[in-house]
């Protein structure tokens, strides 16, 4: 009877020790798919940042020849309006006395198709 106890002692002890090593192993593995996932993680973020930068080098050569552009089309722009403000300065006085002579100056006629009835 005795070496029956010490033998179902000897399997209790045994499964402790087994339970205790697949309970490390499942730690081990918890640990190991941990940092796998911060380095997938950190590779992702890597990439990404990398893609991010070439991105923006793409992005500054297309819109700094379209940012050349809009600055063309201001200055262009500014010069119009400068022309147009020019040319208004110049003009308005003789525009102002156009209109007042056409206004004032009013010559009296019969329009050619009035008829007189006698």
């Amino acid at each position: 009877m005795a070496s029956q106890s010490q033998g179902i002692q000897q399997l209790l002890h045994a499964e402790k020790r087994a339970a205790e090593k697949v309970a490390e192993a499942r730690k081990r593995k918890a640990r190991r798919l941990r940092q796998a996932k911060e380095e997938a993680q950190g590779e992702i973020e890597q990439y990404r940042l990398e893609r991010e930068k070439d991105f923006r080098h793409k992005q500054e050569a297309v819109m700094g020849s379209q940012g050349n552009l809009a600055v063309e089309v201001e200055q262009q722009t500014r010069q119009k309006i400068q022309a147009m403000q020019a040319n208004h300065h110049r003009n308005k006085e003789k525009v102002l006395r156009q209109l007042l002579m056409l206004v004032c100056d009013i010559k009296p006629e019969i329009h050619h198709n009035y008829r007189i009835k006698m």
